[in-house]
């Protein structure tokens, strides 16, 4: 019982600090400014024009289109974007022998996966909305995504490597090990080009041209959202939310099971 307890309480501490970051990004959304890229690229330009460029450092938040005359193209489904993650995962059937404490053994097959290759790629592209564009700089960003692939294929057996799309590899006598290889299952995420996109980050007027980035300060998250302001607002809110509930209810009943445990023990 004492066991439990302990393990419900290291559920609630790591809730805890879920619970504290989905805080801090609903904190972000109020805090930052909402401008257009015509009022940053104006105040960049006072600013310079007073005491130098490179001086713009404002936290806001800017609606507009994704553009990108050289765009990524996604590993596996070949589509054109600025940001992707994909993944392939290896599932796989395996023998299982367990002795009871009659000993007693028993065979059974369990089915589990693994994680064979992922890989995330992004670059810089173009926010534009009706009073101009300004570059965004996503390393480091929270960014949304859209999944445009989840597929499974089964194994051919006689074929010594897999691909897919702008994807292979060589799949060798070592991807054994004593499991029976199922298939694969390739997953692909992106943030495509020509779509709103909400971002919230700091301006800075880099070699003279308005640029989103990754806020210094850690109280501050660099967000790339698909969503409006209001449903990230509303969605960032409900998790924080349930985060806490679940963070009180693990530490609590933890809690009680621990004491409990303790107690029976004497």
């Amino acid at each position: 019982m004492a066991i439990f307890g302990c393990i419900l309480i290291v559920i609630g501490i790591i809730l805890f600090f879920v619970q504290k970051n989905y805080s801090t990004k609903l904190q972000s959304i109020k805090l930052a400014t909402a401008s257009t890229v015509g009022e940053l690229q104006r105040i960049a330009s006072e600013i310079a024009g007073e005491i130098g460029s490179g001086n713009l450092r404002e936290y806001v938040k800017v609606r507009g289109i994704i553009r990108s005359d050289r765009p990524l193209i996604s590993e596996l489904k070949q589509e054109p974007c600025v940001h992707y993650t994909m993944r392939v995962v290896r599932e796989y059937e395996e023998q299982q022998t367990t002795t009871d404490s009659e000993g007693k053994t028993r065979t059974e097959t369990r089915r589990s996966s693994e994680t064979i290759s992922s890989n995330s790629q992004s670059i810089p592209f173009t926010l534009q909305d009706r009073s101009g564009e300004l570059l965004v700089n996503p390393d480091g960003g929270n960014i949304e995504t859209v999944q445009i692939l989840n597929e499974f294929r089964q194994e051919n057996f006689n074929s010594s490597s897999i691909s897919f799309g702008g994807f292979s590899l060589a799949i060798g006598a070592g991807m054994g090990g004593g499991r029976r290889t199922l298939g694969y299952r390739y997953t692909e995420s992106i943030l495509p080009c020509d779509r709103e996109v909400l971002v919230i980050g700091t301006a800075a007027d880099e070699g003279g041209q308005v640029t989103l980035l990754k806020p210094i300060q850690s109280d501050k998250k660099f967000i790339i959202s698909l969503k409006s302001e209001e449903e990230l607002a509303k969605a960032t809110a409900n998790a924080a939310k349930w985060f806490f509930y679940g963070m009180v209810a693990c530490l609590a009943i933890g809690a009680i099971l621990l004491i409990l445990g303790l107690i029976l023990k004497k």
